[in-house]
């Protein structure tokens, strides 16, 4: 039986005929080769693992060009000049590529590291990246509407805990009563993070609503999209298409970041 659909499959299907899902080989086969890498990054955290190589990539490069990165990309309030005269949309997109310091990243990457991995399990690559993109355009875009200039990878992350706490919605098994219940407990401890300011680090402000901007997106979007289904085939193309046009928009929106940089 797939673990995703519920279909009934062959022992010997790599990948499910009815939902497409790549298939985990046997236990042994899985001893040998589960690691990527020579075991450097698990197999099952590989897409949450580029992500954060991503965002390490662009800090380090941040804090060489004396933050004008953080300058260039960050999001800004709704009515500021940049969106309305010079149509700079993107921001929503790069703002959640970008830390404003050591502390800033160290906490997101360390949150990001064991929720990305757990929704790609259930999810499946494709969702996580959706989730991803969508939580953190839906973030920003609630942050720059309540006049907020932030960036951070926290508008993603909420937007991963709302797609899990969706999960334990929509699945009506032990399973998904257990998924609820340990992410409403993860998105109670966050919250409680975030409003108690002797447990946030000196100069680092949250930005409540990208948080809950975030949350709200990935909700919606884990609600709508759910895990694949042998009975609900005809999403998984779909899914597909979103992921790469969200892949599509986040490359495009660091081109424009930089041909502003760079005056083009």
């Amino acid at each position: 039986m797939c673990p995703n659909c519920r279909a009934f499959i062959t022992t010997s299907d790599k990948v499910c005929p009815y939902c497409e899902m790549r298939l985990a080989p046997p236990a042994r086969a899985r001893a040998e080769s589960g690691q990527i890498l020579g075991g450097l990054i698990p197999q099952v955290r590989f897409t949450t693992v580029m992500i954060l190589l991503i965002n390490t990539a662009f800090y380090i490069a941040d804090e060489l060009s004396g933050h004008r990165l953080a300058e260039a990309g960050a999001s800004a309030p709704w009515n500021d000049p940049i969106f309305g005269n010079q149509h700079q949309l993107w921001r929503l997109i790069t703002a959640g590529f970008l830390h404003g310091g050591i502390s800033h990243i160290l906490m997101n990457s360390w949150v990001l590291f064991d929720l990305g991995a757990e929704v790609e399990q259930i999810y499946g690559t494709s969702r996580l990246i959706v989730f991803y993109f969508f939580s953190t355009v839906t973030g920003f875009f609630l942050s720059s509407i309540t006049g907020q200039t932030s960036v951070g990878s926290s508008a993603g992350i909420f937007g991963l805990l709302g797609a899990m706490i969706a999960f334990g919605v929509t699945d009506k098994s032990a399973l998904g009563a257990q998924v609820k219940a340990l992410y409403t407990r993860w998105l109670m401890y966050m919250l409680a993070l975030s409003f108690l300011p002797m447990l946030i680090p000196m100069g680092f402000r949250i930005d409540y609503f990208a948080h809950i901007g975030g949350l709200a997106g990935g909700f919606v979007a884990g609600y709508l999209a759910s895990t694949p289904r042998a009975r609900l085939m005809w999403k998984e193309p779909l899914i597909r298409t979103l992921a790469g046009v969200s892949l599509a928009l986040t490359a495009g929106a660091f081109t424009m970041m930089f041909l502003y940089m760079t005056g083009h």
